[in-house]
């Protein structure tokens, strides 16, 4: 049997090609694919703009030729030799079950898998559509296919029963927004992220919106939104922030004063200096959009950070103990939270390429083994 998957041999070169579908070895997990999320990632693999992990033990590029797609979606088909995997509680998982895999996988060995830190720390970190690459046997190491190979260790997180496929594609997404959860910490210590406090998303595609959602259901009291893009700004509006098409108009909204907490989220370098500018003094800024290497920016250290007093969080990605609730809170809140309105467009593999040169789309999900009906938009 093949497989088709959408391969990417190089920036801005795409095409739909065939590849053997692999019995999977000792401890590894075959998943039919239901959805695969576009990230702003996959968009900078596609532009050549792939340094990521940059500083780290793991920097490196992207591995060309890539099957893209770390947002999935899929139910089990076959599992290798050996005791099954487990889910989120410990569960046994078998052939039939609905999961979302973690799109890391980590050594367990080093001085950051052993010491609690966050797993994108790992020195040894792989991820799926990106570390791995489709030249190497088994090949199928992206979402933007037919059939997915996971490797042995890769976490696997049940999916419940009431939340549809493409509310759980978002999981990924809504587990990236850690920061606001390690901000609330910072409260205990005089400053951070409070109850009623307001937060500001600069930058609100998809994990802004995210950021927006999370926010208000851990008890913001105002949410501030600022986009250039209009459509944008109207979703961000529809889930109750008050929205603007800048940062500077922002600070206006709070009588000049800022925002408790800033959160930048358009992938650009120099929304970060535009958080530290707009974030009140004693104020936190979270940095959630720059995982691929942009460049540097230029940061006064006295003017941004310590005349203000400011606390800053790096986001490196999501961490595995989000994922769990995540997912229990997308199915609890799936009818009253428009968690839906960040999903725009659902393609088959051979447009993924249109949807990779779009501009106005947020979350583009591939749906590799069917193409929707009508023309594969909706929200």
């Amino acid at each position: 049997m093949t497989v088709l998957a959408a391969e990417m041999l190089g920036p801005g070169d795409l095409r739909v090609a065939s590849f053997p579908l692999p019995e999977p070895g000792p401890g590894a997990v075959i998943l039919k694919i239901c959805c695969s999320g576009i990230c702003g990632t996959d968009k900078h693999t596609w532009r050549g703009e792939s340094l990521q992990y940059a500083g780290t033990a793991h920097e490196r590029r992207a591995a060309y030729p890539l099957i893209c797609g770390h947002e999935n979606v899929g139910v089990i088909e076959a599992i290798g030799p050996g005791d099954p995997p487990l889910d989120q509680d410990g569960q046994p998982l078998a052939v039939g079950d609905r999961v979302v895999p973690a799109p890391n996988v980590v050594c367990g060995r080093c001085y950051y898998c052993v010491g609690g830190h966050p797993y994108y720390l790992c020195e040894h970190l792989h991820d799926y559509g990106n570390s791995l690459s489709c030249g190497t046997p088994p090949h199928l190491f992206g979402g933007w296919a037919q059939r997915m190979y996971l490797l042995p260790g890769t976490r696997l997180f049940r999916v419940p029963d009431e939340l549809p496929d493409e509310l759980a594609a978002l999981t990924e997404l809504l587990a990236v927004t850690n920061g606001l959860d390690r901000a609330r910490l910072l409260a205990q210590a005089g400053s951070g992220f409070g109850f009623g406090d307001t937060v500001a998303v600069l930058g609100v595609g998809p994990l802004g919106l995210m950021h927006l959602a999370k926010a208000d259901l851990l008890g913001a009291g105002r949410l501030l939104a600022a986009d250039p893009v209009a459509a944008r700004r109207e979703v961000a509006r529809e889930l109750g922030a008050e929205v603007a098409a800048g940062a500077d108009e922002l600070r206006e909204e709070t009588g000049g004063r800022g925002p408790d907490v800033v959160v930048s989220c358009s992938g650009r370098p120099e929304t970060f200096v535009e958080a530290l500018e707009l974030v009140r003094p004693g104020g936190v800024v979270i940095e959630a959009g720059a995982f691929v290497d942009m460049g540097p920016v230029r940061v006064d250290p006295n003017r941004h950070i310590c005349s203000k007093g400011i606390a800053i969080l790096g986001v490196g990605g999501e961490v595995l103990e989000q994922y769990g609730p995540a997912l229990r809170m997308l199915a609890r809140t799936r009818d009253r939270v428009l968690f839906h309105r960040a999903i725009t467009h659902r393609v088959g593999l051979d447009r993924i390429e249109a949807m990779l040169e779009a501009t106005d789309t947020m979350k583009v999900l591939v749906v590799p083994n069917q193409i929707p009906d009508g023309d594969g938009e909706g929200g």
